[in-house]
């Protein structure tokens, strides 16, 4: 298994509108092959009134499932979401493991 996981910052006046668009893209993403599920977060230990702070962990099934989707879909995705929110978003990615030694 492997954790893709996006934070993502939201100016708080596109709110509505980005948590709107975010249940169907999410959904698309869950229906690619290798998903096998996500938890979506709102992040509580920033007290920046202004933005709201999301992160979204995504579970696939292995690194190579991961690489399809950087490859073939990721680019597109990404593209989407700038062209309907521009700047008023910002997003970071990073990619996990378990830790197979930890016990």
């Amino acid at each position: 298994m492997v954790v893709y996981e996006v934070n993502v910052d939201v100016d708080i006046g596109i709110r509505g509108q980005y948590l709107h668009w975010l249940q169907a893209h999410v959904a698309e993403i869950l229906a690619l092959p290798g998903f096998t599920g996500a938890d979506v977060f709102e992040v509580l230990d920033d007290a920046d009134t202004d933005v709201l702070h999301i992160c979204m962990q995504y579970r696939l099934v292995d690194e190579p499932a991961l690489d399809a989707y950087l490859r073939d879909h990721a680019p597109r995705l990404r593209a989407e979401g700038l062209a309907r929110f521009g700047d008023r978003m910002r997003a970071r990615r990073r990619v996990m493991r378990p830790l197979r030694d930890y016990r």
